[in-house]
């Protein structure tokens, strides 16, 4: 077998990528595949638009600014939402970069755990790739339980105000209702994500459209009707430092506020593992991440700019004793309807938009991670893993759905004790995958430096230059992501998610040690040689 696998990786070497002819496109994309070790098993069906509308329906910037709003109002207020999304955009770009250049290189569903095995080499590939897989796929089932517990509580909040409100005897419901919704929801997203993939391909595009359209509809809306609005030196200059978590430094409430945006920015490495179902996959698949990055940042800084012309007195918008009982853009939105038209109707269905987009976003998420699912255990990475590569009449890995579904509502479960070992789980959203994210392009700008075999999409000699910006972007947003948000620090107010991410090192790294060198020597095929 490793005989086979040597060869496969020298004819990789020697044609980095075949060139594809237009009336066969597909029979090109399959020899590619099996010049890295796979069979085509999955349904090569989606186009360029398709892959870059998966993804950008999981970045879903009305998703991520809608549910990180608050934290944005209590760190910097306007301010930082307005100067800190460019920034973290600039440099998420420059992440996924260099992620669209390794992609080019090795178009698999695997992607980033596959990477950095084939970056890393024989010696030391089994354990990146190892370390790179299990970091990708438990940050993709925490972004699934986030967003997917995200949409179950702004029903909550819409509930709330449909029956009058905090201050109008509204219903209120309990954890336990808020937790059978997200159990709900992600039983619709397991359903859908079982069916042909040109239906998901459909609702990707559908999303996309809903999460631009939507996005431009909000932005002119709201501060339209709002009978209050802010002006622009407020929306430019405000600095809100009334965060009533005892922090008074300005920079690090700025850099706290930037959280904002970098939860929002993430997940698009979606395109990298859909490229088994994409066409011309290695280019369709780097342009999915690039467009999506790119096209997020550009609707995502219009979205903000619209809606905090529409926020006046953040103090209020913050505090539970609001009738969104202190969600924050649930409380703009009713708000800015009420004092126009006595009611806050309008304002109800404007969450109803943003509730549809980030159903769309949990769905795309749940199909991301699934494939991710799919293809570790097809390497054998995974327990159960001869049950979590079979793929249905469909040709959808059906089993690795619903393992998505169920990971990510027992993920939840811990709302039920410990609202901060739920928010521990969650932050794993972000820091795991960007630490996902970073590995193999680490491995690109160090260990293979000169033996890299770039694809069609490279960024040429910029590659080593633009690859380490992002290894220390993520580094610092490691960092970021690790600050205490309140003091004075107890266990009811340390941020945990150091803790959470180190727990996790810890079980990769033992269980590495203890068992896993001795079985499993990363990526194998799966194609007679």
């Amino acid at each position: 077998m490793e005989t086979g696998i040597r060869i496969l990786e020298e004819l990789h070497d020697r044609a980095p990528y075949l060139p594809l002819h237009d009336e066969d496109t597909i029979n090109s994309d399959d020899s590619r595949l099996k010049l890295l070790g796979y069979k085509q098993e999955l349904s090569r069906r989606l186009s360029a638009l398709s892959n870059f509308c998966v993804t950008f329906s999981i970045i879903s910037v009305i998703t991520g600014l809608t549910t990180t709003f608050n934290t944005g109002l209590a760190f910097g207020g306007t301010l930082t939402m307005v100067y800190g999304w460019p920034i973290v955009g600039f440099f998420t770009l420059i992440v996924g970069l260099s992620m669209a250049e390794i992609c080019s290189s090795f178009p698999t569903s695997g992607g980033l755990y596959y990477w950095s095995a084939k970056l890393c080499g024989y010696d030391w590939g089994p354990f990146a790739s190892w370390l790179t897989g299990w970091f990708n796929i438990v940050g993709q089932w925490a972004v699934t339980t986030s967003v997917d517990f995200s949409l179950a509580q702004l029903i909550q909040v819409i509930i709330l105000l449909n029956t009058g409100g905090k201050n109008g005897g509204g219903y209120e419901a309990s954890k336990y209702v808020v937790i059978c919704f997200h159990g709900g929801i992600l039983l619709i997203h397991a359903i859908i994500n079982s069916l042909p993939i040109a239906i998901l391909s459909f609702f990707s595009q559908l999303s996309a459209a809903w999460n631009i359209i939507g996005v431009f509809v909000l932005m002119i809306l709201i501060p339209t009707v709002a009978t209050e609005k802010a002006s622009a030196k407020f929306v430019f200059t405000c600095f809100n430092m009334d965060n009533g978590d005892g922090i008074h430094s300005k920079p690090y409430i700025f850099v706290l506020g930037l959280l904002m945006s970098q939860y929002t920015l993430g997940g698009y490495d979606a395109s990298a593992h859909m490229t088994e179902e994409t066409k011309n996959a290695d280019m369709n698949g780097p342009k999915g991440i690039i467009s999506s990055i790119g096209i997020s940042i550009v609707v995502g800084w219009a979205y903000i700019l619209g809606i905090t012309f529409a926020v006046t007195d953040i103090p209020y918008l913050l505090s539970s004793d609001n009738d969104a009982g202190g969600y924050a853009i649930a409380e703009v939105f009713y708000l800015a309807f009420k004092s126009r038209y006595g009611n806050g109707v309008g304002g109800i269905i404007c969450l109803g938009v943003v509730s549809v987009a980030i159903f769309f976003c949990g769905m795309s998420s749940m199909t991301s991670n699934s494939r991710m699912a799919y293809a570790f255990s097809r390497d054998g990475a995974m327990p159960f893993s001869s049950l979590l590569q079979k793929v249905n009449k469909h040709e959808v890995p059906i089993n690795a759905v619903c393992l998505s579904a169920f990971i990510s509502f027992c993920m939840a479960l811990t709302s039920l004790g410990s609202t901060v070992a739920f928010q521990a789980m969650v932050s794993i959203a972000t820091i795991g995958l960007y630490i996902a994210y970073a590995l193999p392009i680490f491995f690109r700008v160090t260990l293979a430096q000169k033996t890299f075999v770039p694809g069609p999409f490279n960024l040429g000699r910029y590659g080593i230059i633009v690859g380490w910006v992002a290894v220390l972007w993520v580094l610092t947003i490691t960092v970021l992501f690790s600050l205490p948000v309140e003091y004075p620090i107890t266990k009811n107010t340390l941020n945990y998610a150091p803790v959470a991410v180190g727990g996790l090192v810890i079980l990769i790294v033992s269980s590495w040690i203890i068992s896993v060198r001795h079985w499993f020597k990363g990526p194998i095929t799966n194609i007679d040689i």
